[in-house]
């Protein structure tokens, strides 16, 4: 080596310094420039916080754990942020950012079949979320001008609804009753039979029991319906932030849908959950409470959730989104705060009787109490020809009823009544996730209407109905074909429905004297 040759530290040293002095050239410094806050004071799913002096209302708000939350009540000294997720990780004193955007949620294909919580996580351990698309959980409902008339039914295979109370691809429908009377049942029955429909379902779980919400999935999962179903899940066990968001962000999924041009189908179970969510975090921002200590803009927070449901006209894209909001009462108390407000938003109401549950007769939908201020505008020719006086007969039956009760002697006209009706009502019987088409709920209820099943014992009618429909369609598979597609019900095509079913109905009718088999 020669003498003046560098030594091997400082070979290494002049190679250092080169090396930083090229990264230090290729580096642009930068500035970045953020709103920090910080947090006062913490607790119960509320976090309130100071230092943004131009917070927007409904804003994302970050904290330095990594919790996010929604800026609710904004004050000159204090801001109070709505917490989605557990407050344990926020201490007083950590920084908060401010993200200039509103909550939103993922969208698209790929929250079909998946389950997600209010801000769109996955929950079902299937992977990430196969979507890029994300929209706002609020967003306007749509102006009048864009809405088209409510005429397309949706047939939710349950015999005393699309007969009685019929639904409309658009319509709002509140089914409303006590606790285990059959709601959620009758809801999760609606998807169900949308499998073959082409209409797409979400299913948004407010306050559930964890064991609930497994087997309403469960259920979707076993019947094949759960492909063609978003569930977004907001358990008991969760904030009450996330419980109030996941009904809007279930409506922003279902909304995406609508845009495409499809139909939609929605069941937020339960807004009651909702409301008592909503009243927590309002006495915790410490406004006002008013009536059963709910704040005074109870109202609005379910009417601008209820208006984004319409149908939409075709100029406008189509598609349409139809809601099954439920909504529990306490002991048959229909006239209490929240679902006055709920009957008065919706456009029907779907009620189920404890009483009726009591005496077996299930789904106990009480028809005389039940409305949709549809009607048979959303309804088939064939269901109106077959099933158009069905309410008034069925109520003159329970008139009837009543009043023999007394003991009073009756004549045979008021007795033959009395059995006809009786009989109709055990049509209305229908097992849970029986479902039935268009076909077989015309056949049964023209069945019973013309008096076919009057000589069958009433333990025997269900089993008599199943067969009907069986011979109905047995014998006329193109008139049943033309019912399901929409068309008209005419006399011919009703008497030649009767006659096949008269004739395998004849082995089961027994004399109402002897008892004995008629021939």
């Amino acid at each position: 080596m020669r003498p003046d040759s560098p030594s091997l530290p400082e070979r290494l040293c002049r190679s250092l310094f080169d090396r930083m002095d090229r990264i230090l050239a290729e580096t642009e410094p930068s500035v970045e420039i953020a709103d920090v806050a910080r947090v006062l004071s913490v607790g119960n799913g509320i976090a309130r916080i100071a230092g943004f002096p131009d917070l927007y209302a409904d804003e994302l708000v970050t904290f330095s754990g990594g919790q996010t939350g929604i800026a609710s009540s904004l004050a000159a000294d204090r801001i109070g942020v709505i917490v989605l997720g557990d407050t344990g990780g926020i201490r007083p004193g950590d920084s908060v950012r401010r993200t200039r955007r509103v909550a939103d949620v993922p969208v698209g294909e790929g929250l079909l079949g998946r389950v997600v919580d209010a801000l769109g996580r996955p929950l079902d351990g299937a992977g990430p979320l196969r979507t890029s698309e994300r929209a706002p959980v609020e967003r306007p409902a749509p102006p009048i001008m864009h809405r088209a008339p409510v005429s397309v039914p949706l047939q939710t295979g349950i015999k005393a609804i699309d007969a009685a109370i019929p639904i409309g691809r658009g319509q709002r429908e509140l089914i409303i009753g006590d606790r285990q009377s059959g709601k959620t049942a009758i809801a999760v029955d609606a998807i169900l039979n949308q499998r073959d429909s082409g209409v797409i379902s979400v299913y948004c779980a407010i306050g559930q029991r964890a064991s609930a919400v497994a087997r309403v999935i469960d259920i979707l999962r076993k019947e094949g319906a759960l492909a063609r179903t978003i569930v977004v899940v907001a358990g008991g066990e969760d904030a009450a932030g996330l419980q109030f968001i996941a009904p809007y962000a279930a409506t922003a999924m279902a909304e995406h849908v609508m845009a495409d041009g499809r139909d939609v189908l929605i069941v937020y179970d339960d807004l009651t959950r909702h409301a008592r969510a909503y009243r927590e975090l309002s006495l915790l921002l410490r406004r006002p409470p008013g009536r059963e200590a709910y704040p005074g803009d109870i109202f609005y927070i379910h009417s601008r959730l209820l208006e984004r449901s319409t149908r939409l006209r075709e100029e406008y894209g189509g598609g349409s989104l139809t809601a099954l909001p439920v909504i529990e009462t306490q002991g048959q108390n229909i006239s209490a705060f929240i679902p006055t407000n709920l009957i008065s938003i919706t456009d029907g109401q779907i009620y189920l009787s404890p009483k009726l549950f009591e005496k077996g007769q299930l789904p106990a939908i009480d028809i005389g109490t039940s409305v949709s201020r549809v009607g048979g505008k959303a309804q088939l020719p064939a269901f109106r020809a077959v099933a158009g006086d069905l309410r008034l007969y069925y109520a003159q039956f329970e008139e009837l009823e009543t009043f023999a009760r007394f003991g009073t002697q009756i004549d045979a006209e008021t007795r033959a009544r009395l059995d006809r009706g009786l009989r109709v009502r055990v049509v209305l019987k229908q097992l849970e996730h029986e479902l039935l088409d268009v076909p077989a709920q015309i056949a049964e209820l023209l069945a019973a209407t013309e008096g076919l099943f009057d000589a069958i014992d009433p333990d025997r009618v269900l089993e008599a109905g199943r067969r009907a429909a069986r011979a109905a369609r047995d014998a006329c598979p193109a008139l049943c074909a033309e019912i399901a597609s929409g068309s008209k019900l005419d006399q011919n095509g009703r008497a030649a429905l009767i006659d096949a079913m008269d004739a395998a109905l004849a082995g089961m009718r027994v004399d109402t004297e002897t008892g004995h088999a008629v021939a």
